[in-house]
């Protein structure tokens, strides 16, 4: 199997951070109204979700799978499993 030398995904990792950090600086904390308005993301959110064709929408189909994603969701988010994901791969 041959690896492209080119493009984003073949950078350092390193690299790659800080390319995407400067993206995440350029936006003023004024700005970034999902951070700041919560109601604002989840309105967003669900009008993404309702442009999808009712029939291909696998958690409007099953709620138990809907719940169970969520449910994974936030223990991620609240276990600090990112964190120990980007320490391992430094």
């Amino acid at each position: 199997m041959s690896t492209s030398t080119r493009g984003f995904a073949s950078m350092d990792p390193e690299k790659q951070r800080a390319i995407a950090r400067k993206g995440g600086e350029s936006v003023p904390n004024n700005k970034r109204s999902f951070a700041q308005n919560p109601e604002l993301a989840a309105a967003a959110g669900r009008k993404g979700g309702q442009s999808v064709n009712p029939a291909k929408r696998s958690f409007s189909q099953n709620h138990q799978l809907a719940s169970e994603a969520g449910r994974k969701g936030g223990h991620a988010s609240h276990s600090g499993a990112r964190k120990k994901q980007v320490d391992a791969a430094e």
